[in-house]
């Protein structure tokens, strides 16, 4: 705490040097936001960097690829040109220029103009498929067009490429006998292939029409930040909105998810509860032709408009009213209507749980959390672990003999319910340690000697469990109150926590340039109790189930810029909640299972299969070649599905006490009956389930 007076006179100092500048134009803000950036990294980071020619050729390689890693837009020549502002990035970030972020705009624009007559003229003539010659689709492993016919060349590949693909799934359902296709010569197969491309880069090219210097200037700060570590970001207004309403759970607005459909904005959900389900005028499927709002009079019309904004025009606070201009997907009438906005509870990522009868007759709760959510700006907001805690309970009212957590996919969120909910499985004690920069660790620890559940417990974690899930996992291994299940070696990696910063606070007056966005720092470290750090490493389960990336590498180690791994001293810990003591019997009887289970043997042959294929990025562009490597594809694949297509559990049901409110509502009552579904074909599930047997037994 003894720095906290100088850090607060320097971001005041720099604050008040921002404040001098002179009148705003577009150039100023830009400036104005480099400058703020770079004033919260050096004063915030956990792990700032200097600001040199070592940072600016990290920058400018990261740029490069985000610009153009497929190998699509740039010649040589051009990236020449760029290349002369290989160690100059870090001035022009001083200095609050962007010549660099003009010219690649520049460069790539012109690339954009010159490729859109290529693909046309490509795909309007008929392909050779009979030619023995390969494509490389890893943009990593080829360079940069010396000129622009070898350019040319990288495109006519590509379009050819993708002409082959689709021509492939056009033959295959005509030997099927399918209707749309069994009459159809070769000729016209091959014809309508190309449309098909041609239509998808129609599409394509359009959206990029759209995009405007905003854009660029987020990939551009956002190649600085990520220098420092991958979730160092700049968020500009509207990408922190919908980080906010991902983490909460809850937007303002008429509950309707939108998407772009070539020129036009279509719907593709309503959202069981918000205003436009209760409604029932919009549908999934319409469109939304134009946008008033309730006091405005005229119509925003939103044909070629980019989706963010156009999501901020039907956005609003609740009560307010706006009007849209509607075609309808039936029918094709068109329509006014009014919807009052509204707070919208997005209901499937919150946590929820089954009750599931063992193959062994054991009554064992499930329970399924998808992120650790957390409504920051109301404080009567959802939080997960006030969710988990009536989940239990409910599981306990109805006397399950274990419970299964499953983590799978859940890239993390807050940090203060993962301490409120380790607290859940075992006594006052602590959870994690965070380190900030420059100081001694930080114990957050649970308070509570309550343990609100102390009977068998699993977790299930994957590649893609993250951050706080991983957190959790770590404590409960630590303390040996939870055997960990996974279907990697390892969970992600991330071992670091981040915090938002208003950039609007760094700049004082000058209302003109903000609002400026948001940057997402990079804060602290977190450790286990027993010192370690879960960064790089994740949690290595307890026991690992073959799944189908096993021998893929993924996770934080694979991003670009990691923060290294290291490792602080343990704090004292301990439970008498349950024994763990048969663990390594546990594991040697599951080891046993999965060597013997047929399933999880092809699963693993399947992994090392995709895992080759991954490696091999040069393909065939010879038709007959293309169609014997995919009918074997084919037939692995075929395989593969039916290992998930039997339900391996059959007796899964939802509690009782949560059948009135899935059965209120149709579409609600449709998405948990999906959900059922696949909870009953899940043989890492099923496999888990015996896993609790023996935990039960062994006790």
């Amino acid at each position: 705490m003894k720095n906290r007076g100088v850090l607060l006179a320097l971001t005041a100092a720099a604050a008040l040097f921002l404040a001098f500048y002179f009148p705003v134009n577009n150039a100023q803000k830009e400036a104005t936001l480099m400058q703020s950036i770079l004033t919260d990294l050096n004063y915030y980071h956990y792990q700032p960097l200097e600001v040199n020619d070592n940072l600016s050729e990290k920058v400018y390689g990261l740029f490069l690829d985000r610009l153009d890693g497929t190998r699509r837009w740039l010649t040589q020549n051009d990236v020449k040109q760029l290349e002369a502002w290989k160690l100059k990035l870090d001035n022009e970030a001083n200095d609050g220029t962007f010549a660099f972020l003009d010219l690649a705009m520049q460069l790539q624009e012109s690339g954009i103009q010159k490729t859109q007559g290529w693909y046309k003229e490509l795909l309007a003539q008929p392909f050779d498929f009979k030619q023995n010659e390969t494509i490389e689709t890893d943009g990593e492993k080829k360079p940069f067009a010396k000129n622009d016919n070898e350019l040319k060349e990288y495109w006519r590949k590509q379009m050819k490429w993708e002409t082959l693909s689709r021509l492939t799934e056009k033959l295959e359902k005509k030997e099927k006998g399918e209707a749309d296709f069994k009459d159809k010569t070769y000729e016209e197969l091959e014809a309508d292939a190309r449309k098909d491309v041609l239509k998808v880069y129609d599409d394509w090219y359009v959206r990029l029409e759209k995009r405007k210097r905003t854009d660029f200037l987020s990939m551009y700060l956002n190649a600085f930040t990520n220098i420092f570590d991958p979730h160092t970001e700049y968020y500009e207004p509207i990408d922190k909105q919908n980080f906010d309403i991902g983490m909460s759970g809850r937007l303002e607005g008429i509950g309707a998810r939108l998407q772009t459909d070539g020129e036009n904005t279509k719907v593709s959900e309503i959202i069981v509860g918000g205003p436009a389900w209760k409604q029932g005028i919009l549908k999934e499927n319409d469109k939304i032709l134009k946008v008033k709002q309730e006091n405005d009079a005229e119509w925003t019309d939103l044909t070629g408009m980019v989706i963010n904004d156009v999501v901020q025009l039907i956005r609003g606070k609740p009560t307010t009213k706006v009007r849209l201009f509607i075609k309808k997907a039936e029918g094709g009438t068109t329509e006014e209507l009014v919807i009052e906005r509204d707070v919208v509870i997005i209901e499937e990522g919150f946590a929820k749980s089954l009750l599931i009868e063992s193959p062994l007759q054991e009554r064992i709760g499930y329970i399924r959390l998808p992120k650790f959510y957390a409504d920051f700006n109301n404080k009567d907001g959802r939080r997960c672990a006030d969710d988990i805690a009536v989940e239990l309970e409910k599981l306990e009212q109805s006397n399950v003999q274990g419970i299964i957590l499953d983590l799978r996919g859940n890239g993390g969120g807050s940090l203060r319910d993962v301490v409120k909910m380790g607290g859940f499985f075992v006594e006052e004690g602590p959870i994690v340690q965070v380190k900030s920069r420059a100081r001694t660790p930080e114990v957050l620890t649970d308070d509570d000697p309550s343990v609100q559940y102390n009977g068998a417990l699993i977790v299930m974690v994957d590649q893609f469990s993250a951050s706080a899930s991983e957190i959790l996992a770590a404590a409960l291994q630590d303390y040996g109150r939870a055997i960990i299940v996974g279907t990697s070696p390892s969970t992600f990696g991330k071992g670091t926590v981040q915090r938002f910063f208003d950039l609007d606070a760094v700049v004082r007056g000058n209302p003109e340039v903000k609002p400026l966005g948001e940057v997402k720092l990079t804060v602290q470290k977190f450790f286990r109790v027993d010192g370690g750090s879960t960064q790089l490493r994740g949690v290595v389960p307890d026991i690992v189930l073959p799944d189908n990336w096993r021998y893929v590498e993924t996770g934080e180690k694979e991003e670009e810029f990691p923060m290294e791994w290291t490792q602080i001293d343990p704090v004292p810990y301990s439970q008498k909640v349950y024994s763990l003591e048969a663990l390594p019997q546990i594991k040697s009887k599951a080891a046993s299972r999965i060597q013997a289970n047929e399933v999880f043997q092809k699963i693993d042959a399947r992994a090392k299969r995709l895992k080759e294929m991954r490696d091999d990025s040069e393909h065939t562009l010879n038709l007959d070649a293309y169609l014997a490597e995919n009918k074997q594809l084919d037939q692995e694949d075929d395989v593969y599905e039916k290992f998930f297509e039997a339900e391996v559990l059959t007796n899964v049901q939802n509690l009782p006490v949560d059948l009135t409110d899935i059965s209120s509502d149709a579409g609600k009552k449709a998405r948990n009956d999906e959900w059922l579904k696949g909870v009953r074909k899940d043989v890492y599930l099923l496999e888990t389930l015996n896993i609790m047997h023996d935990m039960l037994t062994f006790k």
